[in-house]
């Protein structure tokens, strides 16, 4: 998984292909607990790039997005919002992929 590094990074991938973002914190004990799993749901989902959002270093980025929780996942295609799964709630494994899964 790729780190964003700027938010000009982010229009651009935002705009161009099929991203996944993974907003999370390293302070973040929910995050810590889904952290594992993500490799192998990146194994599953090879049509999305994941990328990971530092939610202490993006705070502007988490407002504009409406992301008051963590973790939470934000997938974009060529500019469009596919779907979200955002909230303050532990997810597990299971529910990452479903929410994946039904994004179109």
């Amino acid at each position: 998984m790729k780190n964003l590094e700027s938010i000009e990074q982010f229009e651009q991938l935002k705009n161009n292909g099929k991203h996944l973002f993974v907003f999370s914190a390293d302070w973040c004990p929910d995050c810590r607990a889904i952290e594992p799993a993500l490799p192998e749901i990146e194994a599953k989902f090879t049509e999305f790039t994941f990328v990971h959002v530092d939610r202490d270093q993006f705070l502007d980025l988490c407002g504009q997005l409406d992301v008051f929780g963590i973790p939470s996942f934000i997938a974009f295609e060529n500019g469009r919002e596919m779907g979200r799964f955002v909230s303050k709630d532990r997810k597990t494994q299971e529910e990452v992929e479903t929410f994946i899964s039904n994004l179109k």
